[in-house]
């Protein structure tokens, strides 16, 4: 029977896996060198094991000459690439920037068409379709308006109605405390009647001076400002 094939996996056994790594290092570096002489070509190998040990394989010498050449053409072929990219990228830039242009001029051109200009280029069928535009975007302008000025209404008329409610109780307020001034005025009327009835007798003051005498009064000396009162006047 013949081998069968070897799945390509980790080898979990640690002797396994370091007797595989050495015999197929072997096998990698004679592969190595039997391409570097039957096709004379350049060839730098580096393994590194699993410990960390380096094993390497140059056909030259010097393998700095060859790990050099690497750099310079891996160098030029990021370069080749950058440049690539940089042109790419301004090639859409110019093609980005071409159908914003043409964008903008159809936009211009559709514009001075809605005011009614440079309209001589068109056709019947162009003037039917731009009159038809103008009439949905008039629609649409006057369903717009009728909305605002019925939201505008209906916002007044709240406002209105809480002016009126605020105006109803400021006169409900005014109302209250005139009530309340004239109850005060007829208590102090009420008060001042009280004051009358309770006191009948009023001093009277007589200005004057000397002896002040009568029919019935003669002969009697009150002096100046005497305050007399009524019932003293009344004749014996």
């Amino acid at each position: 029977m013949g081998r069968g094939r070897v799945e390509l996996k980790r080898i979990e056994n640690k002797i396994n896996r370091q007797v595989t790594f050495s015999k197929r290092r072997s096998g990698l570096l004679k592969k190595a060198r039997e391409i570097s002489v039957l096709c004379d070509a350049d060839v730098a190998l580096i393994v590194f094991s699993a410990k960390g040990k380096p094993f390497h394989y140059s056909s030259d010498p010097c393998m700095e000459r060859i790990l050099e050449r690497y750099e310079r053409h891996s160098y030029a072929e990021r370069q080749i690439a950058a440049n690539d990219q940089e042109t790419n990228c301004q090639e859409n830039w110019t093609l980005q920037h071409a159908k914003l242009k043409a964008r903008i001029e159809v936009l211009q051109r559709n514009q001075r068409h809605f005011m009614g200009e440079d309209l001589e280029g068109l056709s019947l069928k162009e003037l039917q379709n731009l009159e038809h535009q103008l009439e949905s975007a008039l629609k649409h302008i006057r369903s717009r308006t009728n909305r605002l000025m019925n939201e505008s209404v209906s916002e007044l008329q709240k406002k209105d109605k809480a002016l009126q409610e605020q105006n109803n109780l400021l006169a409900k307020k005014i109302k209250e405390r005139e009530k309340a001034v004239e109850q005060k005025q007829n208590q102090g009327l009420d008060n001042s009647s009280v004051l009358l009835t309770q006191h009948p007798l009023l001093p009277l003051n007589i200005i004057g001076g000397g002896s002040t005498g009568g029919a019935r009064g003669e002969g009697v000396d009150y002096g100046a400002n005497n305050t007399l009162l009524p019932w003293m006047l009344r004749p014996l």
